[in-house]
């Protein structure tokens, strides 16, 4: 309306240097200035921005049309300091006496910060022009989080007389407002003052770390360092910043430099063991990661990324210590996903004399008495642990287990008088026989003994009598209790709580749930009604634990993260993400991606109402509160009126009728350079479920829970080499994730060339895969900068590594004009 309106010209110029666009502010300040030349506030503003631009000369020249235009105030004497030009007035200095100056410190130190200030603002009336007095009171403020008033303090100290302890100081406060600019600014006032202050020079380089500008960064923490040669947090950051460029060599050089200053760094050690673990050194990677939490036992991210290293390693030697640490890691709800340890921890128990004697005698079919294993087995937590959280996939383990309970449900007569540790032991291993659902085989002689024991309760009951918890465990060991009609009779003793809790109250919960989810369309698809009904049946995976961040971050710098090469980068600037995970299964994803995005909104869609119900029955249980759960299927995404910042798809399309058809249904939902992760079967990596799905379909046998166990009994005892291989997926040790694996009703698979033509199609860019193992053995042979972003590249690697992707391959792309 009003090109050349002064206020609404400067204001627009404060915003451009609020967000780091000091060039673009130049214009709007000028246009001020060309309104009303007499406003104070649009001379400094201009001034300012040029200083930050370090065209000093041009300052210096607007500071003298201002003087020249009659303008003055105590900002411009301020900055007439910071040009140079002239002597500034100083005010006299007040020296604050040293007894009050010693108490002040003290209940600084307390962090008593209020009291500081309390006793802080009665001398100040005593002594205005105390520049430690301001400095203490800023420092208390901004220990307050009273971040505004902390700098106006230094601000007023630096009036009285510059120094570079204030201006470092300042510089924290502002960096903390994520105010970079500026507090870059702070601590190069600091050095002007003190050239050789090694503080600032650290301060510089984490701003500048933080900024992203890493090549700048580094050489400010080298002259701390050269300053200050034991400076341990320097190299610290020295090797963070090195790590993040990846060179992981030069990083973990600094990491080791921290340790010779100070060897009790954990932070030092965590971080070299993700170096360690990037480089595929695993086994220093651990030892490394077990160091820290040695030295620091409640350390979080050290188990977490503890538990990413140990994906896939195999222990030859016995470590108990390692044990613990694992222990410590399941009882944490949302430190991992305890299926990516699960293969390490049972190689760790194995190494266990005790354990492996239990399981060698089973394999020679001796019959021990079930007390005695139990016993023994007990002796063991992580184990215990490990069944109370997911499927154990290991066959020995398997066998061990199937034996015990048969001995247990035989023996069910004479332990009337069961003690605790039976009863515990029996509860584990009901959970256990749930989580898994019932995999394990059975005899016709326990289905005969089954049948007796329910007729009993059943008999108990008209009686008014309730059966004894060791009968109930053992029952819930063979089948779900809540499909027991009399189930809603029993008396919830302690000795039953978990169970009934798991198998009865939690699934009523999910009936109840299901009552409630809106429902998008109804769905029509036949392929996608099959594939419904098969997760209605068997919703999957089902699950107890998950691994969640640390702490939410922003879309920029997720994408640092997993350095994904984008072609489009305003999607950088989205502060508060639309997200769409279109197939949630059971709430694994949607919920990691609910934690992982700050300020995001999460919709979360899926075919099968028994799998929302349980996703939002899990939600709920820890406390997320940005999604939404919706059925609804992918070929009707635009009905949902709705264009997301990300979108999410992973093992979904692959089991769509036509998945090209459900990948447009969300690229159309996608805003223009927003960005979409898909999961998609590997043609390659497939091979032996290729065939292993064909030798079901030519014997015709379906996907019925006996068919499933039938066949998985085949090819336990088969020689094959591709059903070997079979038996060492995870999917193979539940029915639903076994269902899902081999008998689906709908399967497609892809290869990498095909992957390029559909982007191609879609108008979609590739940004990278998903930042995991693969992507870092991809590197040791594919150094270049753009390699893993070269889809030609990962062709050639796949066929050189044909199991590489025997998960799903896991990309990002963008939507690009």
């Amino acid at each position: 309306a009003d090109p050349k309106h002064p206020d609404a010209n400067h204001n627009m110029g404060v915003l451009a240097v609020g967000v780091g666009k000091v060039e673009i502010a130049l214009p709007f300040f000028k246009n001020a200035l060309e309104a009303n030349s007499k406003a104070a506030q649009f001379w400094l503003s201009y001034i300012d921005a040029l200083i930050k631009l370090d065209r000093l000369d041009e300052a210096k020249s607007v500071f003298n049309q201002a003087k020249l235009n009659g303008v003055k105030g105590q900002g411009f004497d301020q900055i007439e300091q910071r040009l140079g030009l002239g002597k500034s007035k100083k005010l006299n200095v007040d020296k604050l006496p040293e007894e009050q100056q010693s108490k002040l410190f003290k209940l600084y130190s307390q962090r008593q910060y209020q009291k500081t200030l309390n006793l802080s603002s009665q001398l100040l009336e005593q002594f205005p022009n105390s520049i430690n007095l301001h400095n203490i009171i800023g420092a208390a403020k901004q220990s307050l989080g009273k971040l505004d008033e902390a700098i106006e303090a230094y601000k007023r100290a630096i009036a009285i007389k510059p120094d570079f302890k204030t201006y470092n100081n300042m510089g924290m406060a502002l960096k903390v407002q994520g105010r970079l600019d500026e507090a870059i600014e702070a601590y190069k006032r600091a050095l002007t003052i003190k050239p050789d202050y090694a503080d600032a020079y650290f301060n510089v380089g984490n701003a500048l770390r933080e900024q992203g500008k890493l090549d700048t960064a580094i050489p400010a923490l080298k002259k701390a360092v050269t300053i200050k040669p034991d400076y341990a947090d320097a190299y610290l950051n020295m090797g963070n910043a090195l790590h993040k460029q990846g060179k992981l060599e030069e990083a973990i050089a600094d990491y080791n430099k921290v340790l010779a200053i100070q060897p009790d760094y954990a932070e030092a050690y965590n971080n070299m063991g993700n170096a360690l673990r990037e480089q595929g050194k695993l086994d220093k990677a651990i030892q490394a990661l077990s160091k820290a939490i040695a030295i620091k036992p409640d350390y979080a991210d050290a188990y977490l990324n503890i538990g990413v290293a140990l994906e896939g390693t195999i222990f030859k030697k016995p470590n108990g210590d390692l044990q613990k640490a694992l222990i410590y890691l399941l009882d944490k709800k949302t430190s991992i996903k305890p299926k990516d340890i699960a293969k390490a921890a049972i190689s760790l128990l194995k190494l266990e004399p005790n354990l492996q004697k239990h399981i060698q005698l089973v394999d020679a079919g001796v019959i021990e008495s079930p007390l005695d294993v139990i016993s023994d087995l007990s002796k063991f937590p992580l184990l215990l642990k490990l069944m109370n959280v997911c499927p154990l996939p290991d066959l020995e383990l398997e066998r061990l287990l199937t034996n015990l309970r048969c001995a247990v449900l035989s023996n069910i007569s004479s332990l009337k008088e069961a003690s605790a540790e039976l009863l515990s032991f029996q509860s584990v291993l009901a959970t256990q026989c749930f989580i898994n659902e019932y995999i394990y085989s059975h005899t016709e002689k326990e289905e005969i003994i089954l049948q007796s024991l329910d007729a009993s309760i059943k008999k108990a009951f008209k009686n008014k009598e309730q059966p004894s918890p060791q009968v109930v465990l053992v029952l819930a060991s063979y089948k779900v209790l809540r499909h027991y009609d009399w189930c809603r009779l029993l008396v919830v003793t302690d000795d039953i709580k978990q169970i009934f809790t798991s198998q009865v109250e939690e699934p009523n919960h999910e009936e109840q749930i299901k009552q409630d989810l809106p429902i998008l369309e109804e769905i029509t698809d036949k392929v996608s009604s099959k594939v419904r009904e098969q997760y209605e049946e068997s919703p999957y995976p089902k699950w107890v634990n998950l691994r969640l961040p640390s702490e939410p971050l922003y879309i920029a710098n997720v994408v640092d993260e997993i350095k994904l090469k984008l072609h489009d980068k305003k999607i950088k600037e989205v502060q508060n993400p639309k997200i769409l995970i279109a197939g949630c299964g059971t709430g694994q994803h949607s919920i990691g991606i609910a934690a992982s995005f700050k300020s995001s909104k999460v919709l979360a869609i899926d075919l099968s109402l028994s799998s929302l119900a349980y996703a939002k029955r899990k939600t709920d249980e820890l406390g997320i509160e940005n999604i939404e759960y919706m059925q609804a299927d992918i070929l009707d995404a635009s009905k949902l009126n709705t264009q997301f910042d990300i979108i999410e798809s992973g093992g979904v399309l692959h089991h769509m009728d036509n998945p090209m058809a459900g990948w447009k249904a969300l690229t159309n939902c996608l805003r223009p350079g927003g960005l979409m992760k898909i999961g998609l079967y590997s043609e390659i990596a497939r091979q032996h479920i290729i065939k292993i799905r064909q030798e079901i379909s030519n014997a015709s046998i379906g996907s019925s829970y006996a068919s499933t166990k039938s066949f998985r009994e085949i090819v336990m005892t088969s020689d094959q080499n591709h059903h070997k291989k079979i038996i060492g997926s995870h999917d193979f040790y539940s029915i639903s994730t076994i269902t899902d694996l081999l008998f689906h009703v709908q399967e497609h698979r892809f290869t990498i060339p095909q992957i390029r033509d559909c982007l191609d199609q879609l108008g979609l860019k590739f940004c990278g895969f998903e930042a995991s193992q693969i992507v870092v053995d991809f590197k040791q042979t594919n150094k270049a900068k753009d390699d893993p972003y070269d889809l030609a590249k990962w062709q050639a690697y796949e066929e050189a590594n044909p199991s590489a992707f025997a998960a799903m391959y896991q990309f990002w792309c963008q939507a690009v004009d």
